[in-house]
């Protein structure tokens, strides 16, 4: 069967789905609806060629741990590539004001490890490559093996997706109708039509890669709030030259931002400065890459026939570095309730809708809100800033509930 044929229907089939965007949200959910929606025939679009290698792009993904079990229900997590995060640390950068309840080091702090919410590892990073090459030949085996239902058509943009009466109709070329279109192409920030609710944060995300010193401990994920806003260090596996890695998210606000002028010495001596002694000294830093920071976001995921998710639903900060899990629960619970209502695809939808509304909205106004508050100089805010995560390390209860959230979501 050729790449760009479409599955002829048949009598047995329930649902013709097309997923526009092959990127994780889009490699997942096709996966997972061929695995269980076995009468369903799914179409997956993309511009870029089949043939091209995606396996070496060095973007970072930070996943949960819910996001992890769901890859390994798939088969297609590579355990060899992915550094476990095993501890967060989360703390926030001097100038801030003392208060009994810092404790004697007076700087405010939160630590949650695997160990104490008695899970494995609390998620695990690894590259956008590692990640969407295994995922995407998993795929392709696929519609190898079932040419009758499923089909790519790779190196076909999608120029229009138009509403019908009971469906969709979609032009990549060739005009082709589906009963559901899911589209699952994001983009960054800056290269996305603005959607409903829409606020460009006026800082530029500075990322790349760092080298820990070789006694670092393995598997930590370090959270920093500066005056100019959160500084990352996300655990990467490491090589036979730098033993302990670690991904590198800086952001600044773009009126204060000169870290393209500096040399690399320097702004490993800056970065050096903003984190805690147990991340650092930083001993080499990898050329860096800028993007523009915002929130974009849909107010509703459903609009006739067609779904978004992923980053074409929501693009946030990365401040909590939850923008992928998010896709990728979208795609779970779309997956659910088509299987759940069977040929009822509106009703589908509207359960997706509803469901995925508080995980969605309570990620959506929590990223909002840090990342809009590193903007502000109120005299107060390191103070409230710091009684927040003390509070949060002197309360277990509360805690253990944010550290599930974050793994698995809010259910």
């Amino acid at each position: 069967m050729s790449p760009l044929a479409t599955p002829a229907p048949s009598a047995a089939t329930m649902l013709r789905l097309a997923i526009v965007g092959a990127g994780p949200a889009g490699l997942v959910l096709a996966l997972h609806a061929a695995q269980m929606l076995p009468q369903a025939s799914i179409t997956l679009f993309d511009a870029r060629p089949l043939e091209r290698d995606v396996s070496g792009d060095p973007r970072t993904l930070a996943l949960s741990l819910g996001s992890v079990q769901l890859l390994q229900r798939l088969k297609v997590w590579p355990t060899e590539l992915a550094q476990p995060i095993l501890q967060v640390h989360v703390s926030q950068a001097p100038p801030t004001l003392s208060h009994p309840l810092f404790g004697a080091s007076q700087q405010p702090e939160v630590r949650i490890s695997a160990a104490e919410q008695g899970v494995p590892q609390l998620g695990a990073v690894l590259a956008y490559g590692q990640l969407v090459a295994p995922l995407q030949a998993a795929w392709q085996a696929r519609v190898e093996a079932e040419p009758q239902r499923l089909a790519s058509r790779f190196g076909a943009a999608v120029a229009a997706i138009k509403p019908l009466p009971s469906g969709v109709e979609i032009d990549a070329g060739i005009a082709d109708c589906f009963d559901l279109a899911v589209i699952a192409e994001g983009g960054v920030f800056a290269d996305q039509a603005r959607k409903a609710v829409a606020h460009d944060y006026e800082q530029n995300a500075w990322v790349g890669s760092v080298t820990l010193p070789e006694h670092s401990p393995a598997g930590v994920a370090y959270e920093r709030f500066t005056r100019n806003g959160p500084l990352a260090l996300l655990p990467l596996r490491g090589t036979p030259d730098a033993p302990r890695r670690a991904a590198l998210v800086w952001c600044m606000p773009k009126a204060e931002d000169d870290v393209a002028e500096l040399s690399d010495a320097q702004r490993l001596a800056l970065i050096n400065s903003l984190l805690p002694d147990a991340a650092g000294p930083l001993r080499a830093i990898s050329p860096l890459k800028c993007f523009a920071l915002g929130l974009n976001a849909e107010r509703t995921l459903v609009q006739g026939r067609s779904i978004r998710i992923g980053n074409a639903a929501q693009t946030l900060h990365p401040v909590a570095g939850q923008g992928l899990n998010l896709g990728l629960r979208d795609a779970y619970a779309l997956v659910d309730a088509l299987r759940r209502k069977e040929a009822d695809i509106d009703a589908a939808l509207k359960s997706v809708e509803w469901q995925r509304a508080p995980d969605r909205w309570s990620m959506i106004a929590a990223t909002d809100f840090l990342a809009r508050s590193f903007a502000w100089r109120w005299p107060g805010l390191p103070l409230a800033r710091g009684l927040g995560l003390a509070a949060l390390q002197a309360l277990p209860p509360l805690k253990r509930a944010i550290a599930r959230q974050m793994m698995f979501g809010r259910r």
